[in-house]
């Protein structure tokens, strides 16, 4: 296959375009055109039997639905009411059904206008409806008053419809509530569903949904429009016939949007036969099913167990609920005692809010016999009271509070009430305690507590169409060739396809799941690109994880570390060898062996200063001799070649702990040079980047991939310095012939090439990190989640690192030769041996002082610091231990000296000893 261009992408399949809105301007001029030939003055009110000012307000509904029905019965409530509380002012209200038809709304209203000199105009299920009337009654500044909720908030509302006041929540609210379902659950894609009407109505909506969902990282997969009940011959089989084509979606999540409550028990009937209802599969639908909930029977709420909904939020609770609740479940079963259900709804109680906006702005103004429109239009405008639906109050036509959305779930054969969400706060549990998370536990469709996946492999799908490398820079990543048999065709291999051959197996534990390679022979970017603008579904290779990559795709989780690593030619250590025989040890051993040593000396020339005294002449002036005499002796010691003989049994002690030290030091100096001088020692030729930048040398790396540019931009190499290897057997010799002097490989390739070229080359320690390699999808594809939990599978059961050490392995002589420098014994391998000495020859000078200080005769009575004084003189070969002078006084040997236990003069010597060969 040859190189994807960049191209947008391609609609998704059932997407339509929004058709030109052509209709309102042919309406707005037929509009125009009538209302010039009626009156224009204000008309007076209209009186009752009792000669009292009636203000005529006329409702236009659609009779034959059940909001149609709610909504009639309230204004109905509302006005009886108000003429039994006024004696000044009485409401007329006058009734217009419509059949869910625009030109009939607007029929309706020009009949109002003209015959029965309306004061103010309500109702309205419809937006299109809505705001066809606005129109009629901007004409004549009359008030508008729409049950029916706006796309989104309109701006320009005040200066196009100046007479229109919306009693209902834009639908946006719900759009946003929905999204933010959509992104608390992860759902990269979903379905929307909605009655199309035929004058483009919920294309405003469907875009608005579509942006909201984009913001979250979803996206609508399919729109599936259905026509109204009505226009349908044969409901079942129709509807039937549209949810077939959504078995050929992944996507199992699906929003309904605008739809009559007949048209929702035809969907929810069918779908649960289809098996769309069930498990991985979510539901949720908008106020207008969700709010009527209440007034369906359990054959219907059953078919749509699982469902999640969204319905404005409104008390229930209070005096004058109660009151109106009474009134209307009397009236609403004695005029349609067909139905079952006859509980108020939200649009009851918007109608009846309006109605009593009306009748306060009527009780503002007084009882003059002369009401006109534009006093009663700023007399609403003006509101400020608590109604049944919530707070009312206006800001540019609309209502100032947005509200608080709820949460249900169907269950069973009736709904609970989950969570509440306001666009400040998002979900939260209670009232007036906004947690910003999700609390309620949802029973979802098939009784399944866990968060269904949301897609599903389509039904008769054709293959994952998945690009692969077809000439990747090492062939142990991605193999592509020519099979034996021409009739098996191209045949894959490599660790990447060994990896997702792994990953397919775990996903075809819970789905079928069919695909096939396609060899793409290009770079890694437009591999990226062919995904992007869907020619592939998705890319199995060596492809690394990059941030400018995923604003198009969306990548797994990495199957494989990645970065990018420089690799150069070894140098031999030669000019190391001069001072190879100080490496066994580090500076600080062969300064405390040192010290070590002098100690050693020290102690024994203390312990042996008078062990050879002939005379009181024959220690003066000598302790200089002495001293090197000792430290000759302790440094042939280190090699066992001493010949002098020791006299003091301390100094023998000494001198036997310092031979065991000098015998461990000589064994592991040995073993440690001798490691040194059999492993061969080896370094990079080259381990500075900015030296090869600086002079201007040459590198290599792969041209196909990122890494070309990735040196340019953001490494610092010229271009012209930058030449592009397309295979692995290139690289070692053109580093070997000096083409190159380094080259730049990402990970893991540098694992490919030095298991095989481990003796030659080396890595210059000095890498660059990145995302990994993984595997690439669409955006918003579901299968990156399932792929990506697979491939964590995959880690933690060891298999990912078994094909790792198949692919990636060393041969044993480059294990075993690695190259690395044998480490120089330290301080810390000693310090127990060296404590060990300088204790034992501490003791032992101690002992020997102790016994000096005891040979003093104990009848002169020396104080301690005659004793001190007398003990320097001795070292300095002046006095005797037992006071004489040297001239004329016997000597205490350190070898005759008294015992601990004895000190008689008998045991002192007068001769000389008989000593040769000593110090």
């Amino acid at each position: 296959m040859k190189t994807c261009m960049m191209k947008a992408p391609k609609m998704a399949a059932g997407v339509k375009n929004s058709r030109p809105m052509l209709w309102p301007l042919c309406f707005a001029l037929l509009i125009s055109f009538y209302l010039f030939s009626l009156e224009t003055a204000p008309a007076e009110a209209e009186a009752d039997g009792n000669g009292v000012a009636a203000v005529s307000i006329g409702a236009i509904i659609d009779g034959n639905t059940r909001i149609g029905k709610e909504q009639t019965i309230a204004m109905r409530i509302q006005v009886e009411n108000f003429n039994k509380k006024s004696n000044d002012l009485k409401l007329s209200l006058h009734i217009r059904n419509y059949s869910s038809e625009p030109l009939q709304a607007v029929s309706a209203a020009l009949e109002l206008v003209k015959e029965k000199k309306m004061r103010a105009i309500v109702g309205m299920e419809r937006w299109q409806e809505a705001a066809l009337v606005a129109q009629v009654g901007s004409q004549h500044q009359l008030p508008v008053l729409s049950l029916a909720a706006a796309p989104n908030r309109l701006q320009w509302t005040p200066q196009r419809w100046p007479s229109l006041i919306q009693m209902a929540t834009n639908y946006s609210q719900q759009l946003l509530c929905i999204s933010s379902l959509v992104k608390h659950y992860n759902w990269r894609r979903v379905i929307a569903v909605y009655e199309d009407d035929g004058y483009a109505g919920t294309y405003e909506i469907l875009n608005l949904l579509s942006e909201y969902l984009q913001d979250v990282g979803s996206e609508i997969e399919y729109r599936l429009a259905l026509p109204p009940v009505a226009s349908m011959p044969n409901p079942n089989q129709m509807v039937l016939d549209e949810l077939v084509k959504l078995l050929s979606t992944q996507s199992r999540v699906f929003i309904v949007l605008q739809s009559s409550l007949p048209l929702a028990i035809y969907l929810f009937r069918e779908a649960k036969s289809m098996g769309l209802i069930g498990r991985d599969t979510a539901w949720i639908v908008t106020d207008s099913i969700s709010s009527l909930l209440d007034s369906v029977n359990s054959t219907v709420i059953s078919s749509m167990e699982g469902v999640l909904g969204v319905k404005t939020h409104y008390s229930e609770t209070g005096r004058e609920f109660n009151d109106f609740y009474f009134q209307f479940w009397e009236e609403y079963r004695a005029e349609f005692p067909q139905e079952l259900y006859p509980q108020p709804s939200i649009h009851a109680a918007r109608a009846y809010d309006a109605v009593t906006a009306i009748t306060k702005a009527m009780e503002q103004l007084g009882n003059d016999n002369i009401i006109s429109s534009s006093e009663l239009l700023q007399g609403i405008l003006s509101s400020n009271f608590q109604g049944l639906s919530g707070e009312i109050s206006f800001e540019g036509g609309e209502l100032s509070r947005g509200g608080v959305l709820r949460v249900i779930n169907v269950v069973g054969k009736r709904y609970k009430e989950l969570d509440f969400w306001s666009p400040e706060n998002g979900f939260f549990e209670r009232l007036g305690e906004e947690s910003g998370r999700r609390e309620g536990m949802v029973n979802w469709p098939g009784d399944v507590k866990d968060v269904p996946r949301g897609w599903a492999m389509p039904v008769n799908a054709t293959p994952l169409k998945i690009g692969v490398p077809g000439a990747a820079l090492f062939d142990r990543s991605v193999k592509v060739e020519k099979g034996e048999d021409p009739n098996n065709g191209t045949e894959f291999s490599g660790f990447s396809i060994d990896v997702f051959t792994e990953v397919v197996k775990i996903l075809e534990e819970s789905y079928a799941f069919s695909w096939e390679f396609v060899a793409f022979y290009g770079s890694y970017d437009d591999l990226v690109n062919c995904v992007y603008n869907k020619t592939f579904d998705a890319v199995v290779g060596d492809v690394t994880i990059l941030a400018n990559r995923s604003k198009h795709v969306d990548f797994t989780q990495p199957y494989a570390k990645t970065g990018m690593s420089m690799i150069v030619p070894f140098k031999s250590k030669d000019s190391q060898k001069a001072w190879l025989f100080m490496k066994p040890f580090t500076p600080r051993l062969w300064l405390a062996t040192g010290a070590v040593l002098l100690f050693t000396a020290f102690v024994v020339w203390l312990l042996e200063l008078r062990t050879d005294d002939h005379g009181p002449e024959s220690g003066r002036g000598q302790w200089k001799n002495r001293l090197s005499a000792v430290v000759w002796f302790i440094f042939c010691s280190l090699f066992l070649t001493h010949q002098e003989r020791i006299q003091n049994n301390y100094s023998r002690i000494v001198v036997v702990v310092w031979l065991c030290v000098v015998f461990v030091l000589i064994q592991s100096y040995t073993a440690s040079l001798t490691s040194m001088l059999t492993v061969p020692l080896l370094k990079p030729k080259i381990i500075d980047v900015n030296w090869l930048i600086e002079n201007n040398k040459i590198v290599g790396c792969d041209g196909a991939s990122f890494v070309r540019s990735y040196l340019t931009n953001v490494v610092g190499f010229k271009t012209k310095n930058i030449l592009s290897v397309n295979s692995q057997y290139y690289f070692p010799d053109y580093l070997s012939n000096g083409t190159i002097d380094a080259a730049f490989l990402e990970l893991p390739f540098e694992r490919f090439f030095l298991s095989e070229y481990c003796k030659t080359f080396t890595d210059a320690k000095q890498s660059y990190r990145f995302g990994g390699l993984g595997f690439v999808f669409q955006k918003g594809s579901p299968l990156v989640a399932d792929v990506s939990k697979a491939i964590l599978i995959l880690s933690e059961n060891g298999v990912l690192q078994d094909l790792e050490n198949n692919w990636f392995s060393f041969p044993s002589e480059c294990t075993s030769s690695s190259g690395n420098d044998v480490e120089s014994l330290s301080v810390q391998g000693f310090i127990v041996l060296f404590l060990f000495f300088a204790v034992t020859s501490a003791i032992c000078f101690l002992l020997f002082l102790a016994r000096l200080l005891n040979g003093y005769d104990i009848e002169r009575g020396f104080t301690f610091r005659e004793k001190l004084v007398r003990l320097w003189r001795y070292f300095d070969r002046s006095e005797d231990v037992s006071g004489g002078s040297v001239e004329g006084a016997t000597f205490v040997s350190v070898s005759d000296a008294p015992d601990l236990d004895e000190r008689s003069p008998s045991r002192r010597s007068n001769g000389s000893p008989q000593a040769t060969d000593h110090f």
